[in-house]
C-alpha cells in the first residue's frame, strides 16, 4: 500500500520508466467521467463535488437535505460560469446512504437522467461523536457505525457494477473511501470513532486486491483536521469543546484541500493508483 501526501510538484519522469509520469490536474482533465459524491450538502463532500466539475466531470450530488445540495448545486453552477469555465451537467438527488434500498432507487434515477453509469464514487458521508468510553451516548455509536461504515458499504455496493464496467472498458474507474487519520492513531474519547475509520480504510485495501485486476482503482484517502461541521453536534460537552480548542492550536485545512487531493488522484493515468494518501495541516502532529 503506498502512501503519500499532496502534492507540492510535478514529479519528473525516470528516464528508465516508459510510462505515464503523475501530473496536476488541468481544467478538463475530467472530461467525459461521470461522478458521484455522497455527503455533498456541505463540507469535504460539496468541496469534492465542486473540484470534480470544475475539472469536467459531470456530477451527480447525493445527500440527506434537499436544500444544501440544492444550494451546493447552484452556487457551484453560478461560480463556475463567472469564472468562464464550461459548466458540466450536475444533478442533486436526496439519498440516505444508511438506507441502502433509497439509495438505490435514488442512484437509478441518477442514471435515467444522465443515461450513463457512474465511473467515479467518491464516498464522503460521515458523522462523528466523541466522548469518554464509559459514559459515551451508544447511540452515537450506532449513528457514527451506521453513517461511516454502513453507508460506505451501501454505496460501494450500489454502485460496483457501474465501476467494474467502466474497468472492463479499460478505464478509469475510481471508488473513493474517505477515510480519516483518525485510523491510525489513538486519541481519548475517540475510540469508536477512530475504529469505524479504521474500518475504512481496511476496507479499501481489501477492495483495492478485489477490484485492482479488473481495472478499478480504490483509493483510501485520511484527512487530518479539516474545516467541516462533523462534531458540532456531540452530545459531550466537554469533547465538544475540546475539538473547538484543537482547532485553535491547529489550524484545519480547508475543505478544498482534501478535494483537491481527491482530485489529484483520481486524474492519474489508469495504470496508476493511490491507494492510500495522507493529508495533514502543517501544524498536525
Amino acid at each position: 500500500m503506498t502512501n503519500t501526501t499532496a502534492p507540492t510538484a510535478n514529479p519528473t519522469r525516470s528516464t528508465a520508466d516508459p510510462g505515464p509520469a503523475l501530473h496536476r490536474v488541468g481544467r478538463r482533465a475530467l472530461a467525459g467521467r461521470t461522478a458521484l459524491v455522497t455527503g455533498a450538502g456541505t463540507g469535504i463532500g460539496a468541496a469534492t463535488a465542486a473540484a470534480l466539475a470544475t475539472a469536467g466531470a459531470r456530477v451527480v450530488l447525493t445527500g440527506r437535505r434537499a436544500d444544501r445540495l440544492q444550494a451546493v448545486t447552484e452556487r457551484l453552477t453560478a461560480e463556475l460560469a463567472d469564472a468562464g469555465t464550461e459548466v458540466p451537467e450536475l444533478v442533486a438527488v436526496t439519498a440516505d446512504v444508511t438506507d441502502a434500498a433509497a439509495l438505490t432507487m435514488a442512484l437509478d434515477r441518477a442514471r435515467d437522467q444522465l443515461g450513463a453509469g457512474f465511473d467515479l464514487v467518491s464516498a464522503n458521508a460521515g458523522s462523528m461523536f466523541a466522548a469518554p468510553f464509559a459514559s459515551a451516548d451508544p447511540g452515537e455509536w450506532q449513528r457514527m457505525l451506521d453513517t461511516n461504515v454502513l453507508g460506505l458499504l451501501n454505496t460501494a455496493r450500489a454502485t460496483t457494477d457501474d465501476l467494474m464496467a467502466a474497468g472492463a472498458r479499460g478505464g478509469p474507474a475510481d471508488l473513493v473511501l474517505v477515510s480519516s487519520i483518525g485510523a491510525r492513531v489513538a486519541m481519548p474519547g475517540y475510540a469508536v470513532y477512530f475504529a469505524s475509520k479504521a474500518a475504512v480504510s481496511h476496507l479499501a485495501t481489501n477492495l483495492h486486491i478485489e477490484f485492482g485486476p479488473r481495472g478499478v482503482r480504490v483509493h483510501s484517502i485520511e484527512p487530518g483536521m479539516t474545516k467541516s461541521d462533523l462534531g458540532q453536534d456531540m452530545s459531550d460537552e466537554a469533547s465538544r469543546q475540546a475539538l473547538a480548542d484543537f482547532a485553535v492550536a491547529v489550524p484545519p485545512m480547508p475543505a478544498s484541500a482534501i478535494a483537491d487531493a481527491i482530485t489529484f488522484a483520481v486524474a492519474q493515468p489508469p495504470v496508476v493508483t493511490i491507494s492510500s494518501m495522507v493529508v495533514l495541516p502543517t501544524h498536525q502532529i
